[in-house]
């Protein structure tokens, strides 16, 4: 049985048993290896290089799953009939790059894992997704978050942009409020409109960690 790390550990949770998935950006393969062995899912490995495509057959031929796991070279949902799967899976890769791949496409569920940016992609995909589910994981000393989505509109509130989901989670709030801290105090004043979106943020992480302590 293959092991994943923490992060794609977490996607994989998220998945139901049973699933069709596409992994946009699948590297090496090992969370379609890991579903397809722990949760009967059939999966679609695409990535635009031709490099990571060789390494992920390489991967599924190790452990014979040629016929359950299927790869693909193209870029994002490119000639994929998306809308045949249960999940979409876009991880490790910037907001800019997701944007891009869901540009003109809305496939029923979304798990997705964005490098930076968090709040502006949730302001993108709120438009059109709720939140169904939201973890935060820790791997090698770097704060993933990994949301869960599926169609459809919601209220929203401030601090489900800033904190989401893990309103309980202190480590993560608080790494938030420090990082946070340290950015408004080297901004220079002249950037009084960011230094006041970031007091606002820390203004509601330092509430939410008060909470907490309660």
């Amino acid at each position: 049985m293959i092991k994943l790390s923490p992060r794609l550990k977490a996607i994989a949770d998220l998945i139901d048993e049973n699933s069709k998935v596409v992994d946009i950006g699948c590297d090496h393969a090992l969370l379609d290896i890991f579903l397809t062995q722990n949760k009967n899912c059939h999966c679609l490995a695409t990535d635009i290089s031709v490099s990571c495509i060789l390494k992920a057959q390489d991967n599924i031929k190790k452990y014979d799953l040629e016929k359950e796991v299927k790869t693909m070279i193209t870029d994002g949902l490119e000639n994929i009939n998306y809308k045949n799967y249960d999940y979409i899976v876009i991880s490790g890769m910037g907001f800019q790059t997701i944007k891009k791949i869901l540009k003109n496409k809305i496939p029923n569920k979304l798990i997705i894992q964005s490098n930076n940016n968090i709040e502006k992609l949730k302001y993108y995909l709120f438009k059109k997704y709720k939140l169904v589910n939201e973890k935060v994981v820790l791997d090698n000393n770097i704060y993933y978050i990994i949301m869960s989505l599926e169609k459809g509109k919601k209220r929203y509130k401030y601090d489900d942009y800033i904190i989401g989901l893990n309103k309980d989670n202190y480590e993560y709030i608080n790494y938030l409020y420090n990082k946070y801290i340290k950015i408004y105090t080297k901004l220079p004043n002249k950037y009084f409109l960011k230094k006041i979106n970031l007091y606002r943020k820390i203004k509601h992480l330092k509430k939410a960690i008060t909470l907490i302590k309660l």
